[in-house]
């Protein structure tokens, strides 16, 4: 742009608008990746429609899991504001503490965050306006602690420092000159906040006591990370509180993560004496889980389901590293796009009219990928010789029995968790838990193989037999309340079924029930086993009860609880075969472990020794390519040292290092070699090695040591 000017001087002309850059959305992404182009929009779209059930249902869920505690707080939170009104002394000596909640989360810190919008959102709703939350990462200091809380408290900046406070007025409008980071200040707001009392409605008159809580409502901060605070800060801030408490009703919640010991731990008894601390407990993460599977993962409704090998991976991330549920379900979203985007069948992954439609609209292509998929090879070989022919070569055929496939794929997944359900019922209450305690345990174990076949599950079979009247009576009983809510004709005639044998067991004469067994008499042999810890002593008690039972003639009980049983393995035999044994099981089924486990375990240290050993790997310079692995002298300096690093000992001589370095460099800048400058060490070449070797310090591959002065330690062994 032209300009004139008087004086010569430096012109600055900013944009007049932003340019919008051009970002990818996750459609166009999903789209241009698609193998199946022709069917990408409509996988997409079922995709991102499962995905929001999936986000609802979670969302629900977790509010249900949330709900007891957090009712439980808001509670304590009332009583607290309500007993500051009372006249007797024990209220007026609660007064004169900081009524503090210690709410024991667990270790899944990522859940937390959720946990805590929560609480202050119903605290903000039906309790008070006035609640603040803060985290020890912002807190460092008791002057920014005193700065977050009455910010956020008073929706206002506040200041600091004096230093900074002309700074702070001229850029922001809502600052207050005299508002430094004082409680005094906090009680002033709060005083004008709650003097004007509301006018009463005419011809209702109102209790002192609503009144005054109206009036005043507490003043809640929530700490949500106790144990990563600064002792010290914590303590003095408690300490300036503690001088106010009469002026203002505060409200403590501590999230704590660990123990409740915490609190002596971190505060005197000088401190903590001044906290009125009552404590909360959150239901376990992985009571937590537990629910999730159930609800989720066990649900027909959903009919997008991962393998065995990829429940394996989340279980194990969820298990061994953070114990978070919100991390689960972003390990759930991932198997779900990455089902969606690769598998171009997946768009019959859907409800079941749906999915008979889209059948109705496979493409040839795709068509050809349904005859090429094992599960569909192993249904055809079944098949008789004609058949074969005709579902390899007539195309509207193929449609019609992959219509009534995608049929019984769904009558399997409405019969199969049900079965599972009442399986892990029978067996979950047994010592030892021969199939797991968890029903995620048992489900894994379905998912591998036949569960009929497993010797766990022989055992368990073995144990129930075992069960006096009573116990099976309850196990049955909460079986048909699992079928109960069941649709399926199958489900409903087992349940028929059973309710005829609860029948009769309740029917059963007890008289006649003792004559021949003494049962009544005799303790259940199941408890007299959860005692025993001996796995031989439970073998050995197993025998000889069997062998006392040959012995015997079986009473009317005891017939009629192997007659259950029977059913109850039948219908294990019918429903609970694995998914792999259905056709076409692949359009719903995400069976990819190896990309789960890429994309949520990560290993920093194998890329790193990756790009430095093969920086074409993530430069994509055809410059860097090598053939036989060496890394070519034309790589970044840090490259260089890392391979010139790996073919040293244990100490690394530094000047030896920056020798082999400096020739390296001189080759790589075409230098002569037989020159008598080549190889030699400047002073440009000397500070791109020590920057180069600085780096793989700071990546710890290599450290100082007292041993010898110019040395340094190798601390990794061996090349990538």
């Amino acid at each position: 742009m032209a300009t004139s000017s008087v004086s010569k001087g430096c012109f600055v002309f900013k944009p007049s608008a932003k340019k919008k850059k051009k970002t990818l959305s996750l459609e166009s992404y999903f789209v241009q990746g698609c193998e199946d182009a022709e069917s990408s929009e409509i996988r997409f779209r079922l995709c991102q429609e499962l995905w929001d059930e999936i986000k609802t249902d979670t969302e629900v869920l977790q509010d249900e899991l949330n709900r007891t505690i957090l009712d439980s707080l808001l509670d304590f939170t009332r009583k607290c504001s309500s007993t500051r009104q009372n006249s007797d002394w024990t209220s007026q000596m609660r007064a004169s503490e900081i009524p503090t909640a210690a709410l024991m989360l667990g270790v899944n810190v990522p859940d937390h965050d959720m946990t805590f919008q929560s609480l202050s959102d119903m605290l903000k709703q039906s309790v008070s306006p006035h609640v603040a939350s803060v985290q020890a990462k912002e807190c460092g200091a008791l002057k920014h602690l005193m700065k977050k809380v009455l910010e956020r408290l008073m929706d206002t900046v506040v200041v600091v420092d004096d230093e900074d406070e002309e700074e702070n007025v001229e850029t922001s409008p809502r600052v207050h000159r005299s508002m430094h980071c004082s409680l005094g200040i906090l009680c002033d707001w709060y005083t004008a906040r709650t003097k004007k009392s509301p006018t009463g409605t005419p011809g209702k008159k109102r209790s002192s006591q609503v009144r005054d809580e109206q009036q005043q409502p507490p003043v809640v901060i929530i700490f949500k990370d106790l144990e990563a605070f600064n002792p010290r800060v914590l303590q003095d801030f408690i300490l300036i509180c503690s001088q106010y408490i009469d002026r203002l009703p505060l409200t403590f919640i501590f999230g704590i993560a660990t123990s409740p010991s915490t609190i002596q731990h971190m505060l005197p008894h000088s401190v903590s004496s001044l906290l009125c601390i009552e404590l909360f407990q959150s239901l376990s993460c992985t009571q937590h889980l537990a629910t999730v599977i159930d609800k989720l993962i066990l649900a027909s409704r959903i009919h997008f389901k991962l393998n065995g090998k990829v429940m394996q991976v989340l279980i194990g991330v969820f298990l061994y590293h953070d114990f978070s549920v919100r991390n689960f379900i972003k390990g759930l979203q991932l198997a779900l796009l990455e089902h969606f985007h690769s598998q171009p069948l997946s768009v019959l992954c859907c409800k079941k009219k749906q999915a008979l439609f889209n059948v109705t609209q496979l493409s040839k292509p795709n068509l050809d990928r349904i005859r090429q998929l094992p599960s569909f090879k192993r249904y055809v070989e079944k098949q008789e010789a004609q058949e074969q022919v005709n579902l390899m070569t007539d195309d509207s055929h193929l449609k019609e029995v992959c219509q009534q496939l995608i049929k019984d794929l769904h009558k399997y997944h409405k019969n199969y968790y049900p079965i599972l359900r009442c399986l892990h019922t029978l067996t979950s209450s047994l010592p030892r838990y021969p199939l797991g305690k968890q029903i995620r345990e048992l489900y894994l174990i379905c998912l591998a193989k036949n569960v009929w076949e497993n010797e766990d599950y022989q055992s368990a079979m073995k144990l129930v037999k075992m069960l006096a009247k009573g116990e099976m009576v309850s196990l049955l009983q909460k079986c048909v309340e699992i079928l109960q809510l069941s649709k399926s004709k199958k489900m409903k005639n087992a349940l028929v079924q059973l309710e005829e044998l609860l029948a009769k067991f309740k029917q059963l004469d007890t008289a006649t029930e003792m004559t021949p067994t003494v049962e009544a008499s005799i303790p259940s042999p199941i408890k007299n086993l959860q005692k025993k810890t001996d796995l031989f002593q439970l073998q050995k008690t197993l025998l000889e009860m069997n062998e006392s039972r040959r012995a015997k003639r079986l009473s009317p009980f005891e017939n009629l609880r192997n007659e259950a049983l029977e059913f109850i393995d039948n219908l294990v035999k019918s429903h609970l075969s694995p998914p792999e044994s259905q056709p076409l099981y692949e359009v719903c089924y995400y069976s990819s472990s190896a990309t789960v486990r890429r994309h949520l375990n990560a290993t920093p240290r194998t890329s790193i020794q990756a790009a430095l050993s093969n920086p074409y790997y993530y430069l994509q310079n055809d410059s860097l390519k090598s053939e036989d692995g060496t890394v070519s002298n034309t790589a970044p300096d840090i490259c260089i040292a890392y391979k010139l690093h790996l073919e040293c000992g244990r100490l690394i001589n530094l000047y030896d290092w920056l020798e082999a370095y400096s020739t390296v460099v001189s080759a790589a800048e075409g230098n002569d070699q037989d020159s008598e400058n080549f190889g030699k060490v400047d002073e440009v070449k000397h500070a791109r090695f020590i920057r180069a070797v600085s780096a793989l310090e700071f990546l710890g591959f290599i450290k100082s040591t007292k041993q010898k002065t110019d040395h340094v330690a190798r601390l990794t062994w061996g090349g990538c």
